[in-house]
């Protein structure tokens, strides 16, 4: 799975991103202008120890993402869409994108991919949801769906041992 970003504005919702997209073996892509610097200690406070561990990548442009990246299928998160991102069925090599805090994925791209936007259900009187909760909503989602492959499914306690076991 890979998971978008277009123009972030919050490290800290950038360093929880990074860290869960660590957790879940999911590359991240980063489209600019940013609003912070990478090297920023918000955002190593929020991926912790995790972000030298991150597969992330920077374009100039949403423009210079779809060059390097023909043919891939992105989900377009928006509170626009007309419907859930429980409806879809996602790939492994799927892309999930979401916008900037402030004002999500600019009209002008979701125009263009109508298809493939998707919104996470709320109240109407709710603008919108903190960006790294979205994240995890619909990754964990499309990761569910395609049956959590390669991630860990069972845990064992650190000082007991579980009853059934």
């Amino acid at each position: 799975m890979h998971i978008i970003l277009h123009q972030p504005e919050i490290p800290a919702n950038t360093g929880n991103i990074g860290r869960t997209c660590v957790a879940t073996g999911t590359s991240l892509h980063l489209i600019e202008p940013l609003g912070f610097r990478l090297n920023e200690k918000e955002i190593k406070r929020a991926g912790m120890d995790y972000w030298q561990h991150l597969e992330v990548t920077r374009y100039v442009n949403f423009k210079e993402f779809q060059e390097k990246h023909p043919g891939a299928r992105i989900w377009m998160a928006t509170t626009k869409a007309k419907r859930s991102y429980a409806e879809v069925a996602y790939a492994p090599d799927d892309y999930i994108m979401f916008g900037k805090e402030s004002a999500g994925i600019p009209e002008e791209i979701l125009v263009e991919h109508e298809e493939t936007c998707i919104r996470i259900p709320m109240l109407p009187e709710i603008r919108s949801l903190n960006l790294s909760n979205a994240v995890a909503i619909v990754l964990y989602e499309a990761l569910r769906q395609n049956g959590f492959q390669g991630l860990e499914r069972e845990g064992e306690l650190h000082r007991l041992k579980w009853k059934s076991v």
